[in-house]
């Protein structure tokens, strides 16, 4: 498989495992669905059973079965699918679909996301403009970079095949399925990781990482005793 036939959504994502489906419906690429995320959460929302999802707040869905801790902020639009946890100091700031049998963590950050069923943002992680695939975990402290610093387009980048200009000037990271990131890891803007891929902590990363493999940084080091 090429490394930009691997970006495509039919690749990447089991969409079995998600509410959100009917979103990734007729597109290639998992960052097309980007700016639909809001229209579909204010089309769906309503049409969700009430006797598993109550709107909690003005276009807030969240499921019975779901724990919110007191210092959570959530606001809309957002779904929040059952037994999932949100734990305190959590800012979900809209925009976002969160599966069944997450967590969203102590001072983690969410703003027009997708988390599939199972994925685990637990603890002080910021993910904007990102779609994480089934079972996908980002360690403590990492993040999705989701703007760059010249504010130009962001391009999907392959080492061997060239470029995707996205057209987008906001986009993180896309995580296939059972995707695991490293403690206090970046993923940098148009980051695309495939299935069943390990991110080594404290790693930089940037463009196509294929699937079943491991990143990992090379960061030369020396220890110097202190006794002379």
């Amino acid at each position: 498989m090429s490394e930009l036939t691997s970006c495509y959504i039919s690749n990447l994502y089991d969409l079995d495992q998600t509410i959100a489906r009917e979103l990734f419906t007729g597109k290639t690429y998992p960052w097309e669905v980007l700016d639909d995320i809001e229209d579909f959460i204010l089309k769906l929302g309503p049409t969700l059973d009430p006797t598993i999802f109550t709107e909690i707040s003005e276009h807030v869905w969240v499921a019975k079965s779901v724990t919110i801790a007191k210092t959570a902020t959530i606001n809309g639009p957002c779904i929040i699918d059952e037994n999932t946890e949100v734990r305190p100091g959590a800012f979900i700031r809209g925009k976002a679909i969160v599966g069944k049998d997450c967590v969203v963590g102590n001072s983690t950050e969410l703003k027009n996301v997708v988390l599939f069923n199972h994925v685990q943002v637990p603890h002080y992680n910021y993910v904007g403009d990102s779609v994480l695939g089934f079972f996908s975990h980002m360690g403590a402290g990492s993040i999705t970079s989701n703007v760059k610093s010249d504010k130009t387009h962001v391009h999907v980048k392959s080492a061997s095949e060239g470029e995707i200009d996205t057209g987008r000037k906001k986009f993180g990271a896309m995580l296939g399925d059972h995707v695991e990131v490293g403690c206090n890891s970046v993923l940098n803007p148009g980051t695309v990781i495939g299935r069943n891929t390990n991110i080594y902590p404290v790693s930089c990363v940037r463009g196509v990482v294929p699937a079943d493999s491991i990143w990992k940084n090379e960061q030369p080091h020396e220890i110097i005793s202190k006794k002379m």
